[in-house]
């Protein structure tokens, strides 16, 4: 009878060397804002991104802290090329510590305009925004469960508790993203851990059509009296993988108290 492998002792860290670090969305403003902070504590970062000129990803790859990065092509709504990803990854590393899934894409559509939510917009966002973040998850399960200490961070959104985002099948999205991500934190304890990180406003040009009066507007109604910053969602990210390792299917809420 073999005994059964000690689960890890999640305690805070200061350093990532050695450790694998695959971000999806990996060449958009918070993706490469979380790379950069994960590559300047010694992890090796891969960046899944959609890019048709695959240099441009590569360069912005190689220009992070240290070394050994790379960026692979794969779309997240195609299980397909993300296994073909996990697979090229599982070439060069034998296993993955962290995953973050930071890809998405919305549009501001009014709350009361169901019209405007079409049936196709509807099932877009619950396409790339909910299934392809399961798919991501997925693809990449084994090579997380190979480390023995795994992470997934699911980008997620105050709008998933809330109810207020850039349109109802947005914050539909969220919602799943943050309810699956507790039932697979169950499932895969203690050998992976997973965990939403979840902004409100911030300022990365994520949502088509808002531009600096928005942000002007919405930053008077948050107390701390600004909007986020990619950065601090960035740093969220780094605090889940290092700092807040005693935790497992929960949200972590970074948006200057928007929600309250």
């Amino acid at each position: 009878m073999t005994d059964a492998p000690t689960p890890p002792a999640f305690a805070p860290r200061d350093r990532m060397d050695g450790q694998v670090a695959v971000i999806a969305g990996g060449t958009g403003a918070i993706g490469l804002a979380t790379a950069r902070r994960l590559a300047a504590l010694g992890a090796r970062c891969v960046l899944l991104h959609r890019s048709a000129d695959e240099s441009v990803a590569l360069a912005l790859a190689h220009a992070l802290p240290g070394s050994g990065h790379d960026a692979v092509r794969a779309s997240i709504t195609d299980s397909a090329s993300l296994r073909a990803a996990a697979a090229r990854v599982a070439a060069k590393h034998a296993a993955v510590h962290l995953l973050v899934n930071s890809a998405g894409y919305t549009k501001a559509i009014p709350a009361g305009d169901l019209e405007a939510l079409s049936d196709d917009i509807l099932d877009e966002m619950l396409q790339v925004n909910f299934r392809g973040v399961v798919a991501t998850i997925r693809a990449f399960l084994p090579l997380l469960k190979a480390s023995g200490d795994g992470l997934v961070v699911n980008v997620s959104s105050i709008s998933a508790f809330t109810g207020v985002g850039s349109n109802l099948g947005y914050v539909a999205a969220k919602a799943a993203v943050d309810v699956v991500g507790d039932a697979l934190a169950r499932a895969f304890a203690p050998a992976v851990r997973v965990v939403s990180v979840s902004p409100g406003v911030v300022d990365s040009g994520f949502v088509p059509g808002r531009g600096a009066d928005f942000n002007t507007k919405v930053a008077a109604t948050i107390p701390l009296r600004r909007i986020g910053s990619v950065d601090d969602v960035a740093a969220a990210v780094q605090a889940c993988a290092t700092t807040l390792r005693y935790m497992t299917g929960t949200r972590l809420v970074v948006d200057g108290g928007r929600h309250l």
